[in-house]
């Protein structure tokens, strides 16, 4: 049973001891490849340096995470088109922009500046053609107002981390050609996910992921989570949806083979 996860920080500190090790372990589980998303200056060169040590396992994106704007973020901005351009001349890398979005939740003082930012990069998704892979935390109105009129230009993506309401699902998923990325969430006891999938979300529509470190499935939860864990996240989709694993694993593989355009 093969699988990919659309979303994990393995590149991470968090992982700096035993970085090999989780990589075999996801392999030997069943993962085809895990794709890795940036979020600061700082992630920049350890992300690429382990998609370069696993090329074709690997697979980076490139975009600033709400929560770690930095003072002045337009440099840094220009430093990471500059790089996605670059990329589009020689050999492809780059397989979407992302991590970005908006977060209100801890702090809303930047509100204007983190949507401001969001639309630029949604931008640099539809000038160089590659998903756009969303983080949204107390903010789906805000994600909206920057989507909304962009519309048909959008070249579909990934609403990260889906942990919203029936009514959120219908409207993110009024953009063609976007995925709700499911991970460890879905497996916890009093989680309202599996319910809300059930009745408006189709399996076609599902990517799954793990957003390693965090969000680790029952019975991992409250530890450091990593892609061999995937496993877990399947098999409670099989029982929401009332399919075999084999088939959540399929479809949400060729969902997300084709939405990163996958070898």
């Amino acid at each position: 049973m093969k699988f990919i996860d659309t979303h994990s920080h393995i590149y991470g500190e968090e992982f700096d001891a035993d970085r090999e090790e989780v990589i075999q372990r996801a392999k030997a589980a069943g993962a085809a490849c895990v794709l890795l998303p940036n979020i600061d200056a700082d992630s920049m060169e350890p992300m690429l340096a382990l998609c370069h040590r696993h090329q074709g396992f690997c697979y980076p994106m490139m975009g600033l995470h709400p929560t770690e704007l930095p003072e002045h973020p337009q440099p840094l901005l220009e430093r990471m088109e500059a790089a996605i351009a670059a990329d589009r001349h020689a050999a492809r890398e780059f397989v979407a922009i992302g991590e970005v979005g908006v977060d209100l939740y801890w702090d809303a003082s930047r509100r204007e500046e983190q949507l401001e930012v969001f639309r630029l990069q949604a931008l640099w998704s539809i000038r160089y053609q590659l998903p756009l892979v969303v983080h949204s935390r107390s903010a789906h109105a805000e994600l909206l107002q920057v989507l909304a009129p962009l519309g048909s230009k959008l070249c579909g993506g990934i609403f990260h981390c889906f942990g919203g309401t029936a009514e959120e699902a219908r409207e993110l998923l009024s953009f063609d050609g976007f995925f709700l990325g499911i991970g460890g969430v879905v497996t916890f006891k009093k989680s309202t996910l599996p319910e809300i999938l059930r009745q408006n979300v189709p399996l076609e529509r599902v990517v799954i992921e793990t957003d390693a470190p965090y969000l680790a499935p029952t019975p991992h939860r409250g530890k450091r989570n990593e892609p061999a864990f995937l496993p877990l996240v399947i098999e409670r989709l099989a029982e929401v949806y009332g399919v075999t694993a084999e088939e959540v694993a399929a479809v949400t593989t060729e969902n997300a083979r084709r939405l990163f355009r996958l070898p």
